[in-house]
C-alpha cells in the first residue's frame, strides 16, 4: 500500500463546495487586500485562540519578525531561541539585527527546557522565543515566570500548534504575542503562504497593523518604516472555511498518534512523549532511531512516505557560521537532528494506511 506523508489536497476534496463558494465570494467582491474576509478571519481566529487581537500577515516568519520589531527588539539585543527548531525561528531574530541565543530542549518533548533559560540570560537579553514544536505546547508557565523575573518579553512560535492547549488554555494567549504560520501543510493550512499574530496587548496590536502595511494606519500617511506583509482576502476566506473543521481534524490526528504509540511500543524506537497538561495535536509524529537513514530507506521502499524534521540544527547551518558554533555545541539538539524521522499523520490518513505504516516499521531490522 502506498502511504503518502501528507495529502495536502485532501482538505480541498473534502470541503470543495464550501471553499469554491468562499473563493467565488472573494472574486466577486472586487476587494482583494485587507478587506472583509481578513477582518472576519481575524475575529474568528482570535476568538478560537482566546486572544483579544489577531493580525493577519503574509507568512509565519513575518509573524515572528514583525512581532519582535513591535516589541522593540533591534541591533545589539539577544533573544533566547530553541537549539532544536526550524531555522525560521532564528531568522526572525536575525531580521531585527538581534542575536539568537540557543537553549537546549527537553529531550523527550523536543521543546525548550525552562530550567536552562536563566543560564542563557545576559544584560542584552530582551525576549524569549519558545516554539511549540511538532504540535505540543512548550512548558509555558515556568517560561513566563523566568521572563517576568527578568523583565523579558515572550513571543511563542505556534506555527505547528493550531488548536493545541496547555493546562486547559489554548495556545495563542499564553505569551505577550504568538506567531502563526498557515503554510499549506499545517494543521490549519492555507492554499499558499499565510500567517498571523495573536495578542491581548492593544498597543502591540496597533503597532503590528502598521508594520504589516507599510507603517501606515491611513493610506499614504506613514508613521513608521513598515513592511508589506498582509494576509490576502483569498487565503483568509479559505482559512475561515477550514477553521470550522480544525478541532475535528486534530482529533483524528490524535487517534492516529494513539494507534502508533500503542502498536509501536515494542519497536525499539524512541517514541514521542506528551507532557502532563498538554493537549498535543500532532502536527508531526516524530520517532527517533540511531539507524535513521536505514529506516528512512526501508520505509520508502515499502511505499511509506517519511520526512526528516530537520536534518541540520540551526547552529550548524552555513547561514549561521558567523556565530562560531561547532559540532558538539548543543549535543541534545544534534542527537535529535541525527535521529529524528516523521511518520505519516494527517486527518485523511485511513486506518488501513496507519496499519500499513505500523507493519512496515515493525518489519525493519536495524
Amino acid at each position: 500500500m502506498n502511504v503518502p506523508f501528507l495529502e495536502v489536497g485532501a482538505t480541498y476534496q473534502e470541503l470543495k463546495a464550501e471553499i469554491d463558494e468562499a473563493v467565488g465570494r472573494v472574486l466577486a467582491s472586487g476587494w482583494y487586500i485587507l478587506g472583509a474576509e481578513v477582518e472576519a478571519f481575524e475575529r474568528e481566529f482570535a476568538a478560537y485562540s482566546g486572544a483579544k487581537h489577531c493580525i493577519g500577515v503574509g507568512n509565519g516568519l513575518e509573524a515572528l519578525h514583525l512581532s519582535l520589531r513591535a516589541m522593540g527588539i533591534g541591533p545589539g539585543d539577544e533573544v533566547i531561541v530553541p537549539s532544536n527548531t526550524y531555522i525560521a525561528t532564528w531568522l526572525a531574530v536575525s531580521y531585527c539585527g538581534a542575536k539568537p541565543v540557543p537553549v537546549e530542549p527537553v529531550e523527550r518533548t523536543y521543546n525548550i527546557d525552562p530550567t536552562r533559560l536563566e543560564a542563557a540570560i545576559t544584560d542584552r537579553t530582551k525576549a524569549i522565543l519558545p516554539v511549540h514544536l511538532y504540535g505540543q505546547s512548550a512548558d509555558m508557565e515556568p517560561i513566563m515566570a523566568v521572563a517576568h523575573r527578568h523583565g523579558l518579553k515572550v513571543l511563542d512560535d505556534a506555527a505547528q500548534a493550531q488548536g493545541a492547549s496547555y493546562n486547559g488554555r489554548k495556545v495563542g494567549n499564553l505569551a505577550d504575542a504568538t506567531g502563526w504560520s498557515f503554510y499549506p501543510g499545517k494543521n490549519l493550512g492555507a492554499f499558499g503562504d499565510a500567517g498571523a499574530i495573536t495578542t491581548d496587548d492593544d498597543e502591540l496590536a496597533a503597532q503590528l497593523r502598521m508594520l504589516r502595511n507599510y507603517g501606515s494606519q491611513v493610506k499614504y500617511y506613514n508613521e513608521v518604516q513598515g513592511f508589506n506583509s498582509r494576509l490576502d482576502e483569498m487565503q483568509a476566506a479559505i482559512l475561515r472555511v477550514k477553521l470550522k473543521y480544525l478541532d475535528e481534524w486534530n482529533r483524528r490526528r490524535q487517534e492516529i498518534a494513539a494507534f502508533y504509540l500503542q502498536n509501536l511500543s515494542e519497536s525499539g524506537l524512541l517514541l514521542p512523549l506528551t507532557s502532563a497538561g498538554s493537549d498535543h495535536i500532532w502536527h508531526v509524529f516524530a520517532i527517533r532511531s540511531q539507524e535513521r537513514e536505514a529506516l528512512h530507506q526501508h520505509l520508502q521502499a515499502a511505499g511509506v512516505g517519511t520526512v526528516i524534521h530537520y536534518p541540520v540544527p540551526p547552529h550548524l547551518q552555513v547561514a549561521y557560521q558567523e556565530l562560531g558554533y561547532t559540532e558538539g555545541a548543543f549535543p541534545i539538539a544534534e542527537a535529535i537532528h541525527r535521529e529524528i524521522l516523521s511518520l505519516p499523520i494527517g486527518p485523511h490518513l485511513t486506518e488501513a494506511q496507519a496499519a500499513a505504516v505500523v507493519k512496515a516499521v515493525r518489519q525493519f531490522k536495524a
